[in-house]
C-alpha cells in the first residue's frame, strides 16, 4: 500500500513540478514581452514626438535669447499629451508647457546628463519634482558645439503601469488556474494508474498466500490491462500445473507402491514357505526381479526428470552414425515384440547419418519411445521405424498402429507430470524426458496421433555437414 501511494505521489509531483516550471517559464516570457512592448512603445512615441518637434523648431530658435525660446515654445510647441519643459544648458528649469517657471530648480536626471553629453537623453523613472513615474526624452539646442538650451518631453506612466500591472495579474491568475487544472488532471491520471496496480497487488498477495482462484479485473486493454491478463494466465497455468503435480504425485505413489507391495509380499511368502518348493521359489524370485526392475525404471525416470528440470544434465556428445544406436535399440526390442505379437520393422537405409549426440541419452530416447509404442499397440499390430535425411537434419520416425492419443491429451503428453487419460502404468515422465533430451541436442520432438489408428513420433537432430565432419 505504501509503495502504491509513493508511486502516485511521485507521479503527481513529477507532473506538478513540470507544469509549474512550464507555466512559470511561459508566464515570465509573456510578462517580459508585454513589459517590453508597452514600455518600448511609450518610449518610441515620446521620442518620435520629441524628434519631430526638434526637427521643426530647433533651427529657428537656436540663436534666440532664452526668453524668446520660452515664448516660442509656449506658442508653438505645447500641442499634444506630452509635458514639455525648457531647460538651460546646465539643466535649470526655465519654464514648462503649463507656463510655470522652475523657480531656479535644476534637474540632474539621467536623460538631462545624456543630452548634455550626446544628442539626446532617454530615461524612465520617478520624477524628482512630482514623484510619479515618467518617461523623459531630453533633446539639446546647440550653437555650434555648445548646448544653449534643452527641451525635455515627459509622459506619465501611471496609466501604463496600471495596464501592465493588470495584465501581469491576469497572467498570474491564468497561470495559477492552469497549474491547478493540470495538478487535478495529474491526480486523476495517477489514480487511474495506481488503482489497477493496487488491485493487481492485492490479487498477487492472495496468490502468494496460495489462493490461485483469485483473478485480476481487466479494466483497459493497455499495458496494465495486459499485465492483469498475463497474471490471470499465469494463475490459470500454475493452477493447472499444480493439479497435474498433485495427480502425478498420486499416480507415482501408486506406481511405487505396487512393486513394493509385490516384493514385500513375495519376500514374506518365500521366507515363511517351504524352501524345497522349487516352483514357488522360482515364481517368487521371477516376480521380485520383474518388480525390482520396474521400480528401478521409475526411480531412473524421477532422477532424469529432476536433472533435466534443474538444467543440470551434462551431455557427452560424440560424432556417430545415429543408425547404429537406433539399430541396437531395434534389435533389443525385437524379442519383446515377438513375445507380445507385435511386428517391429526397421528401414534405416544404408547411408550414414552422422550427428553429434550423447549416445546413451539418445538410446534412452529410443527405448522410451519404442516402449510406449509397444505398451499401447495391441497384439497383431505393427511398429515401423524409419530414418533418413531432411533439410540438414537426421529425421527418425516411429509409427505404431496402437490405440492413439485423444485430441485433448495430444498437446500435453510431453508436458511435465502429464499422464493423460490412459490408465496404463508408468511415471508419466517418459515423453517429457525424451523431448527435453532431444531439444538439448538442438533438435525437435513431435507427435502426431489419431485415435484407434496409431501414433507417429518424429525426432529430428542436426545433421553434420562434410565441413563439420572434417573439423571434427
Amino acid at each position: 500500500m505504501t509503495g502504491i501511494t509513493s508511486l502516485r505521489t511521485r507521479i503527481v509531483w513529477s507532473y506538478g513540478v513540470l507544469i509549474v516550471l512550464v507555466v512559470v517559464m511561459l508566464g515570465s516570457l509573456f510578462g517580459t514581452l508585454v513589459w517590453n512592448y508597452y514600455y518600448s512603445s511609450a518610449v518610441s512615441s515620446v521620442l518620435q514626438r520629441a524628434q519631430t518637434e526638434a526637427a521643426l523648431h530647433n533651427r529657428m530658435i537656436a540663436d534666440e535669447p532664452m526668453k524668446e525660446k520660452a515664448r516660442y515654445m509656449l506658442q508653438n510647441m505645447t500641442v499634444g499629451t506630452a509635458h514639455l519643459q525648457l531647460l538651460t544648458g546646465s539643466g535649470a528649469i526655465v519654464i514648462d508647457s503649463d507656463g510655470f517657471g522652475g523657480g531656479g530648480a535644476t534637474l540632474d536626471t539621467p536623460d538631462v546628463r545624456q543630452a548634455m553629453a550626446h544628442d539626446r537623453g532617454i530615461w524612465r523613472g520617478r520624477d524628482p519634482i512630482t514623484n510619479e513615474r515618467i518617461i523623459a526624452v531630453t533633446l539639446p539646442v546647440k550653437e555650434g558645439n555648445r548646448v544653449t538650451a534643452m527641451f525635455r518631453y515627459t509622459a506619465s506612466l501611471v496609466t501604463l503601469d496600471r495596464i501592465i500591472r493588470n495584465i501581469l495579474w491576469l497572467t498570474v491568475l491564468v497561470g495559477s488556474f492552469v497549474v491547478l487544472l493540470f495538478f487535478t488532471m495529474s491526480v486523476l491520471i495517477a489514480n487511474r494508474i495506481a488503482r489497477p496496480i493496487r488491485n493487481l497487488t492485492k490479487v498477487a498477495e492472495k496468490m502468494a498466500e496460495g489462493d490461485w482462484s483469485r483473478r485480476a479485473a481487466l479494466h483497459d486493454r493497455d499495458e496494465i490491462g495486459r499485465l492483469a491478463d498475463t497474471l490471470n494466465t499465469m494463475a490459470s497455468e500454475l493452477t493447472r500445473r499444480e493439479k497435474l503435480k498433485e495427480d502425478f504425485i498420486s499416480s507415482i505413489s501408486h506406481e511405487l507402491r505396487t512393486p513394493l507391495t509385490s516384493i514385500k509380499g513375495w519376500s514374506e511368502t518365500l521366507a515363511s514357505g517351504d524352501p524345497t518348493d522349487v516352483e514357488e521359489l522360482n515364481m517368487g524370485l521371477t516376480i521380485i526381479d520383474r518388480e525390482t526392475e520396474r521400480l528401478s525404471g521409475l526411480v531412473e525416470d524421477l532422477l532424469d526428470f529432476s536433472k533435466l528440470y534443474a538444467k543440470s544434465t551434462v551431455l557427452h556428445p560424440e560424432t556417430l552414425d545415429i543408425r547404429r544406436t537406433l539399430g541396437e535399440t531395434l534389435r533389443q526390442f525385437e524379442a519383446r515384440g515377438q513375445r507380445e505379437s507385435v511386428a517391429i520393422r526397421g528401414d534405416i537405409g544404408d547411408v550414414p547419418l552422422l550427428a553429434k549426440v550423447d549416445a546413451d541419452r539418445m538410446k534412452q530416447v529410443f527405448i522410451n519411445v519404442l516402449d510406449n509404442a509397444l505398451k499401447f499397440t495391441p497384439k497383431g499390430g505393427s511398429i515401423n521405424v524409419n530414418a533418413g535425411q531432411e533439410e540438414g537434419f537426421v529425421r527418425m520416425s516411429i509409427r505404431d498402429s496402437g490405440i492413439g492419443i485423444p485430441p485433448e491429451d495430444l498437446p500435453h503428453v510431453t508436458e511435465k507430470f502429464y499422464k493423460g487419460s490412459s490408465q496404463r502404468s508408468g511415471s508419466g515422465l517418459g515423453l517429457a524426458i525424451c523431448k527435453e533430451i532431444v531439444e538439448l541436442h538442438g533438435g525437435d520432438f513431435r507427435l502426431e496421433s489419431v485415435v484407434d489408428v496409431g501414433t507417429t513420433v518424429t525426432i529430428r537432430l542436426p545433421l553434420l555437414t562434410e565441413v563439420q565432419q572434417q573439423v571434427e
